[in-house]
């Protein structure tokens, strides 16, 4: 069944809640998802409190000069994989100050897949520190706008569990 509007309402909802118990702020570095984590954390009125930046880094290009991932680990591992996702999550830290950041990239179809990274391969970071980062792979079904939602409900919960855990 597919993610509707509401189910990413309310994982933005529960880790909003989070964010603000705990006095933190979050910043978001998105390739696939074009800025939909970003969006979901602000649809909620007061979200300024915990929200500081939204980078959607499309190109490789935007994200070795926005947030500092280097051409090394694009060449040799690709946008899709854990590498440029930690330097992502390192490079928001860094660029914007926010107490944890979210990185996603992906393949969210219908073309670019591969062998190795199918349609539909996303890869996800998180963290606090250039050392607190956690990295995870997910592959979803479906089409790109399900390949999408799934990766922001994902890593809506992933640093929801992430920041409930520290």
């Amino acid at each position: 069944m597919p993610l509707t509007d509401e189910a990413l309402t309310e994982a933005g909802e529960q880790l909003a809640e989070v964010l603000e118990r705990r006095q933190l702020t979050i910043a978001t570095a998105e390739s696939c998802t074009g800025g939909w984590v970003a969006k979901v954390l602000t649809d909620r009125a007061g979200s300024s409190a915990y929200v500081l930046a939204g980078l959607v880094t499309y190109s490789n290009g935007a994200k070795t000069q926005l947030l500092g991932v280097t051409e090394k680990s694009l060449n040799e591992y690709g946008a899709v994989s854990e590498p440029v996702v930690r330097e992502m999550v390192a490079g928001a830290l860094a660029a914007t100050g926010a107490s944890v950041a979210v990185a996603i990239s992906g393949v969210a179809g219908p073309g670019g897949g591969s062998e190795d990274k199918p349609v539909g391969t996303v890869w996800f970071a998180w963290g606090s520190a250039p050392g607190d980062i956690e990295a995870v792979v997910e592959t979803f079904p479906g089409d790109r706008d399900q390949v999408r939602r799934q990766a922001v409900f994902y890593v809506l919960q992933g640093v929801r569990g992430f920041l409930e855990n520290s």
